[in-house]
């Protein structure tokens, strides 16, 4: 309810969409290029390394990052974090990192990670990110490729990976090992204490906007990842737009102190540049290791931010969970009715926010009313009950998923970019939500469609190259825009939606053009199914790989009083079973014609994961890896 008032209280203050006007450009009727003028400007100098430290200069007292001790969130000033970056910097320093030199940095979403990240920069270092799930084959390519004299790792377990990465490298200088756990910020706090006082503010005075920052490596769901090289003008243009657009939407319409918990892998970009345009901007951060919704739950419970980022996966499990618990009460049908009314409401209430609809009929008002009551409180509750935005990316999200969030009070902004563009080069813009799309480009950035409806972007945001890799970087660029690989178009309005990815296309044996996307996520958003992945290529027709969620599974044969280690081989065929899915394959299709629809599909035994090597660590599906991991599954669908 509170994101409906919002509607109504921006548009009394004048529209806060205003200030970001696309410009846009049109070919025989159609909208094929918008552009955002940008909201900040370049900086002329400095970089990303200075943020820590005009914070402490400005407001030494703000309290900029909540840090778990225990049970308690301790709060750490902007004098305090300053620090403490200063201290390791020291300590990095008298270790003999040079300006320039790479820093591999492999953990969990941190505080230290944090500390760690500024401390790279304030010596005048170049950060690697590696995620903390990463084999050692995985961990030797980054430090090979890279060149990472340097690195730092947070558990035992990861140490035994990087010492197994660093022995694979063979002669030459190793990388230097320092471990989290083990004290490694203490013990490069005490190993700093005789570098000079002004040695790190005369590392950060020699960094500019065209200086490397970080060497950020691509998910690889083929081949070997790349490594995208970011500059500190590539982290403001994202960071500062996406504050200068957001913030006013996150503390003067709402009259809430900002503040959000961090819990996406910070060696992912998105998490990486949330905490930048955070720290920037003051809005206190939290930090949660894990993305799990049952390890994330109670830490959103005891934190309680009033926004989230996050990707489609956190906005499933939430709404599955809340569908579940209700069947084990014995109102699932009391849940149902509930999810209708809210997108009911969300549909007629965005319409009377556009000027194409009255507004939700009094029926509908007091139906979610009191479904909110009953229902929607709960769900706000299971995110820590003062989110009022959420911002999510990686993937599309539903929108029939949204539009439900939207019922429950909750508006989720949907966004899309890449590793290549520092995160999102596109957003929906404040108090303008259109799901569906992933709206118009972030300020300072443009968005073309080209000749074959590939996405081409250019702006402050796009990555410099790849790292070690001029032939890619040619290949990724037309003229001065950088080519996606994805497929999307613009509305009338300017705002994106992405069709699918141009290297995923599927070209049945008929000539049909499918792209897979579009069904498995739609596919993905329906219990009982968890992973997905369409198959087709060269075939009569399309079909489709399901596994099934394992706690929507064990849901499953609750209700129905069956053992919950049956094992999926004895479920597969089982009508009811079957049947549940199929109610889900019906869903994906709605989206497609006939002729690009899922016809078949089989459930699969296992799970797509990061650990198999079936996932990336964004949540990918590594389409040719599940494609060989199932390759008998594949033939029976069409009779081989």
């Amino acid at each position: 309810m509170g994101a409906q008032r919002d509607l109504r209280r921006a548009r009394r203050r004048g529209d806060l969409a205003r200030r970001a006007a696309p410009e846009l450009t049109r070919a025989a009727g159609v909208v094929r290029e918008v552009r955002v003028p940008a909201l900040v400007a370049p900086p002329a100098a400095g970089s990303t390394a200075d943020i820590p430290f005009t914070n402490a200069a400005q407001a030494p007292d703000d309290v900029v990052v909540l840090r778990k001790r225990g049970d308690r969130w301790t709060p750490v000033t902007a004098a305090a974090f300053a620090a403490a970056v200063e201290t390791t910097a020291k300590g990095l320093i008298a270790a003999g990192l040079a300006p320039g030199d790479r820093i591999a940095l492999m953990a969990r979403t941190s505080y230290e990670w944090a500390v760690l990240d500024f401390a790279v920069w304030a010596a005048g270092g170049v950060s690697v990110p590696v995620y903390a799930t990463s084999s050692a084959a995985q961990i030797e390519w980054i430090l090979r490729d890279s060149g990472a004299a340097w690195c730092v790792v947070e558990t035992a377990e990861h140490a035994a990976a990087a010492r197994a990465a660093i022995g694979a490298l063979g002669t030459g200088a190793a990388p230097r090992l320092w471990v989290l756990d083990e004290g490694a910020l203490d013990d490069l706090a005490a190993s700093g204490r005789d570098v000079p006082g002004g040695e790190t503010g005369a590392r950060r005075a020699a960094l500019g906007q065209d200086s490397v920052a970080t060497i950020v490596y691509t998910s690889g769901t083929t081949g070997r990842p790349r490594g995208c090289v970011l500059t500190h003008g590539n982290l403001h243009a994202e960071a500062a737009n996406l504050v200068e657009l957001l913030k006013p939407v996150f503390e003067e319409v709402t009259g809430q102190t900002p503040a959000t918990l961090v819990f996406l892998p910070l060696a992912h970009i998105l998490g990486r540049t949330i905490q930048i345009a955070c720290l920037s901007a003051r809005i206190r951060i939290g930090h949660c290791p894990s993305v799990k919704p049952d390890e994330l739950r109670p830490e959103l419970a005891s934190f309680r931010p009033t926004f989230l980022v996050g990707v489609p996966y956190l906005f499933e499990k939430i709404h599955d969970t809340g569908r579940a618990t209700a069947e084990r009460m014995g109102r699932g049908a009391s849940f149902e009715r509930a999810d209708r009314v809210a997108v009911a409401w969300a549909e007629a209430a965005l319409a009377a926010h556009h000027g194409t609809g009255p507004g939700p009929r009094p029926g509908l008002r007091l139906a979610r009313g009191l479904y909110d009551l009953l229902v929607y409180r709960r769900v706000r509750k299971a995110l820590g009950g003062r989110v009022r935005y959420a911002i999510s990316g990686g993937s599309p999200l539903d929108r029939r998923l949204n539009l439900f969030f939207f019922g429950c009070g909750i508006v989720v902004y949907e966004g899309y970019g890449l590793t290549e563009t520092t995160s999102a080069a596109t957003i929906v813009p404040p108090l303008e939500p259109r799901p569906g799309t992933v709206g118009r480009p972030l300020p300072g950035t443009s968005v073309r469609i080209a000749d074959d409806g590939e996405v081409l972007v250019r702006g402050g945001v796009v990555a410099r190259a790849y790292w070690k890799d001029p032939a890619a970087t040619r290949a990724s660029r037309r003229g001065e825009w950088f080519a996606t690989g994805d497929l999307g178009g613009l509305d009338a309005d300017g705002y994106l939606t992405i069709t699918g990815r141009k290297k995923d296309i599927i070209v049945t044996s008929g000539g049909k053009n499918v792209s897979p996307s579009v069904l498995e996520d739609r596919l993905r958003s329906r219990p009982p199914v968890g992973q997905c992945m369409v198959v087709g290529e060269g075939r009569p027709f399309v079909a489709a790989l399901v596994t099934l969620e394992p706690a929507a599974l064990a849901h499953w044969l609750t209700v129905r009083k069956r053992p919950l280690d049956t094992p999926v081989e004895e479920l597969r065929d089982d009508p009811a079973l079957r049947a549940d899915v199929q109610r889900a394959v019906d869903y994906a299709n709605e989206a497609v014609s006939r002729a690009e629809a899922i016809r078949a599909f089989t459930i699969v035994a296992g799970e797509f994961t990061e650990e198999n090597g079936l996932l990336t660590p964004s949540m990918k599906v590594k389409r040719p890896a599940v494609a060989d991991a199932y390759a008998e599954e594949v033939a029976r669908l069409y009779g081989d």
